[in-house]
């Protein structure tokens, strides 16, 4: 048994005394065949390979851990600058830099499968053959509890290509399903007219969740000098600047589809997350807090139960997509 305390919180208590077998139980999320241990996941691009947080996370308690994307050849990535700290969030145009799929099965799967928890690996590719590829190879190995289509990266070329079309993405999640044995989940950019279609063409292909949302496109410019700051002009923008739009697509799609939601935008506290599993996300992940608060991941977890109890909610289930609409 533990006491949990919430100085993050902005709830009138500070203990709530919970069974820790309670707690643990109440965190378990499922999200069609992939069960995790706790809502609380960290995003790809933003934990490295998890080996560089072994000293300041216990990983073994995340709910998951997405390394970062890999593809198929190893990608040196864009030129620098590669970030741009702006108001109220991080412009990236990293360009997927990785070493390649050999290289992660050869060196850093091994490492991550033993950790204790759910690893979903993000795959990036450049054609819809490519990506089922990869997605049958990776997710054949011993270890990898899911694989997470990277339909999304705003700074690539083609990187949105089948993120915004929701017939080519319904297709390659599709192929990806009946080629790859374990879940998958779809990551979809919100740089589109209408993020439902595409989450619903996801859905209706067999994608076990959907991932919402990836960076928003933005740019940074250096007016003195009259240049972009970013190598690429145009990188993807997160943050706490992008919490809006995340949880209004995952609000639009929970209404649409019974697809299960991966919320991301802009997550660091516990109200964040509330926030996102009552506007119908079952997971979320952390993705720029990492940078600045690496335990933040951690502390989101012991908090989680006592924003639970406060809702007078016994499960995370409980309170997945509960937003109350009615204005009367």
């Amino acid at each position: 048994m533990r006491y949990l305390t919430g100085p993050h919180l902005r709830y009138p208590f500070r203990f709530i005394f919970v069974p820790r077998w309670a707690a643990v139980s109440a965190l378990t999320v499922s999200l069609n065949r992939l069960n995790l241990q706790n809502p609380i996941l960290v995003a790809s691009g933003t934990f490295g390979y998890a080996r560089e947080m072994e000293g300041l996370v216990d990983c073994a308690r995340l709910g998951g851990i997405l390394p970062k994307t890999i593809t198929a050849e190893p990608r040196i990535g864009n030129a620098p600058w590669r970030t741009v700290e702006v108001s109220a969030g991080l412009l990236n145009s990293i360009g997927l830099d990785n070493d390649g799929v050999d290289a992660f099965l050869q060196h850093h799967l091994p490492y991550l499968s033993k950790i204790g928890t759910a690893i979903i690996v993000s795959v990036a590719g450049r054609s819809e053959q490519e990506y089922v590829q990869l997605a049958e190879r990776v997710g054949s190995q011993s270890g990898v509890a899911a694989i997470e289509l990277n339909l999304s990266c705003p700074n690539v070329s083609g990187g949105v290509d089948f993120g915004t079309d929701p017939a080519a993405c319904g297709r390659l999640v599709a192929a990806a399903r009946a080629a790859c044995p374990v879940p998958i989940l779809a990551k979809l950019t919100p740089n589109v007219t209408r993020i439902v279609d595409v989450a619903s063409a996801a859905a209706d292909a067999g994608a076990d969740a959907v991932c919402l949302i990836n960076t928003l496109l933005g740019m940074a410019v250096d007016w003195r000098k009259r240049r972009p700051m970013l190598g690429n002009v145009m990188g993807g923008l997160s943050g706490p600047a992008i919490k809006p739009v995340a949880l209004r697509c995952v609000h639009q799609v929970r209404q649409a589809t019974s697809v299960p939601i991966i919320g991301i935008g802009g997550i660091a506290t516990i109200d964040d997350v509330m926030e996102f599993l009552v506007a119908g996300a079952s997971a979320v992940q952390i993705g720029t807090a990492n940078y600045y608060d690496p335990h933040v991941s951690t502390r989101l977890i012991d908090e989680l139960p006592a924003a639970l109890e406060l809702l007078g909610a016994d499960s995370v289930k409980a309170v997945v997509g509960t937003l109350n609409l009615d204005r009367s």
